[in-house]
């Protein structure tokens, strides 16, 4: 492998010039041994229409364009998609019902452990419970609310992730965007679902209660979408199979937790 010649610099040069003379100085090549999502992502970033690949000893042995690029991306992006519930789209899609259940029931598995566990935190406030019925029809409100964000956040990290576009120099700043983000729209919906929650059961501390526990599950959320895939990856885990479980476990017991903890203090 000598050099990249850009293909516009080629058509509008004179039938004389010498193809040695167009070969791009800044061009890059890709190492043979790189991943095909390291290679599609080095592409896809640039500005070039194609790679040039090389073996260990600078021999051109083929290219990557930027169609190849792109659809690699897609498809690995598709699969991070998938492996949140714990699924690979070629081994799922056409399994045998017995080989497809067993690898689903794993997952169920692992989510029935985490569901325990949010039950096990609501039966620590059974006293308040059975003292203030509308606590049991608010609770889903506050885990549903914390869910929703911590998911908002945990996608986009996962993508970042996958795209390559998450590294330890931006790290901080966007864990204080999302928190900056979750603050702002816990405030909003704290302050929303106070004001129908003390109007619904025309009771002014409900409504303080809950609006608190949203806007704390809603930061702690935030919070854990962007940590979690990180510490993940630390461990060389997959945050797309992982993560979402991990996630919903932290919403909902910080949800619960802080939602009848302040109702313990206030009512009782």
């Amino acid at each position: 492998y000598l050099g990249t010649v850009r293909r516009h610099d080629l058509f509008k040069q004179d039938p004389d010039t010498l193809l040695e003379s167009l070969i791009w100085e800044d061009g890059r090549s890709i190492a043979a041994d790189s991943s095909l999502i390291e290679a599609a992502e080095a592409v896809e970033h640039s500005r070039e229409l194609e790679f040039p690949v090389v073996d260990s000893e600078g021999i051109l042995i083929g290219r990557v364009t930027l169609r190849t690029a792109t659809a690699l991306v897609r498809e690995h992006y598709e699969a991070q998609l998938m492996a949140t519930a714990g699924m690979d789209e070629d081994d799922d899609l056409f399994a045998p019902i017995m080989i497809g259940a067993r690898r689903r029931a794993v997952w169920l598995g692992i989510n029935l452990l985490t569901a325990f566990l949010a039950s096990a935190t609501i039966g620590l406030f059974e006293n308040v419970l059975s003292e203030v019925v509308a606590l049991a029809v608010l609770m889903p409100i506050v885990a549903s609310m914390g869910g929703i964000a911590g998911s908002q956040s945990l996608t986009l990290m996962i993508r970042g992730m996958a795209m390559g576009q998450i590294s330890a120099g931006n790290v901080m700043s966007l864990l204080k965007n999302e928190l900056g983000i979750g603050a702002v729209n816990g405030v909003l919906w704290a302050i929303t679902v106070g004001i129908v929650a003390g109007w619904w059961f025309d009771d002014r501390t409900m409504g303080l209660i809950i609006g608190s526990a949203i806007l704390i599950n809603m930061a702690v959320a935030a919070l854990a979408g962007v940590t979690i895939p990180m510490i993940l990856q630390k461990f060389n885990q997959d945050a797309a199979l992982s993560g979402s479980v991990i996630l919903t476990t932290v919403t909902d017991v910080v949800g619960f937790f802080t939602f009848l903890g302040l109702a313990t203090i206030l009512y009782l």
